[in-house]
């Protein structure tokens, strides 16, 4: 194992730059998730932390070892991709084994590694079986333990639940988390999908055109956003954002005037921001009558949709959907036509610049 310091590495095809200065320090035995939209960057940065893409500029360490200039196979890593990439004329046991047979791994400690590895994935019955006879869970636990069998100083994993349906991407998130819980081994892994880098991470790596929007552990992502983006990007619904005034420290929003004395020197447009869970049907500091357009029931809880002039949802990409979304607590039906009040404490309010995008 070993800690992973990635220092200014950038990225141009041409005068295409697809990933801009990144630097970033990860330490031995941390679970660090790179996720942010299509497009993003975040592939490109395990590509070139694979040696499977040269950098433009910057250096990558391993440890205390320079690697920005070695092949993959010098490295000491070990990569996971999306799909699977096994040997489908090869059993389980054989693609397992596979790296270790081709470093000429003597038999004995072959087979050793193999059957713990197989142990800890519980994939001990298959080892005779080939790819084509498993389901899909089972191959990227095949792939997980050719993984884990080289006892490589790292892992990088590309989207590797990508493939599977929803139930079994939040079974296979549990088991991961679980298998780096027990080994320790420092992990870079790339996801599209904000769910899985809340709930695999150490810490979170938020990228958008190339560029790092904010470094923090989940928690730290989703109770202070370092800008509009990251707002916008986590949590499920996405955040609501309004259009507002702010002069003096008085905020006009949602056609209501309220104190906010911790934006006094802020003046102008801003953009508000307030997540679906803080706002309520019940008794609130501030409230306003709208009518609902559509209610989802989920069981324990509803969401809610409202047309609001000025209003838009995050969708966790970069675009936005007309309206507000409430996350209530509610039995039985609610009414669809008519007018309800909408409520919530000033105190869960974001406040972004409209210009910058940056939190006020």
């Amino acid at each position: 194992m070993a800690n992973i310091s990635i220092r200014n590495v950038s990225k141009s095809y041409g005068a295409l730059n697809v990933l801009r200065p990144f630097s970033l320090e990860i330490e031995d035995g941390e679970f660090v998730v790179l996720v942010g939209p299509s497009g993003c960057g975040k592939s490109t940065m395990l590509k070139i932390l694979a040696g499977l893409e040269p950098a433009s500029e910057g250096q990558i360490f391993i440890g205390e070892r320079e690697v920005t200039d070695l092949s993959p196979g010098d490295r000491d890593i070990a990569m996971v991709f999306q799909n699977y990439a096994l040997y489908p004329h090869l059993t389980v046991r054989q693609n397992i084994g596979f790296g270790l047979k081709m470093r000429g791994t003597d038999k004995a400690e072959l087979d050793r590694r193999v059957d713990d590895a197989a142990r800890i994935l519980e994939v001990t019955p298959y080892l005779d079986r080939k790819p084509k006879d498993l389901s899909g869970g089972q191959r990227q636990r095949v792939a997980l333990g050719r993984a884990i069998v080289r006892q490589p100083q790292a892992f990088l994993m590309d989207e590797p639940l990508s493939n599977l349906d929803a139930k079994l991407r939040v079974h296979m998130r549990a088991e991961i988390g679980a298998l780096h819980k027990r080994i320790g081994v420092t992990t870079v892994y790339v996801t599209h999908d904000q769910v899985e880098a809340m709930t695999m991470a150490d810490r979170v790596v938020i990228m958008q055109g190339g560029i790092i929007q904010q470094i923090a552990a989940p928690d730290e992502l989703f109770n202070n956003p370092a800008n509009l983006f990251v707002a916008g990007f986590i949590g499920s619904p996405g955040m609501n954002f309004l259009n507002a005034d702010l002069t003096a420290g008085r905020l006009t929003a949602f056609g209501q005037q309220m104190e906010l004395t911790r934006a006094a020197n802020h003046h102008g447009p801003v953009i508000v921001g307030v997540r679906p869970e803080h706002l309520t049907l019940n008794d609130a500091p501030v409230t306003f009558g709208v009518r609902p357009t559509l209610v989802e029931s989920l069981g324990s809880e509803k969401y809610v949709y409202f047309d609001t002039e000025g209003a838009r949802i995050a969708d966790g990409e970069d675009g936005k959907t007309k309206g507000l979304i409430a996350r209530v607590s509610h039995s039985g039906p609610l009414p669809r036509q008519e007018e309800l009040r909408l409520g919530f404490d000033p105190a869960h309010l974001y406040l972004f610049d409209a210009r910058t995008g940056a939190r006020l």
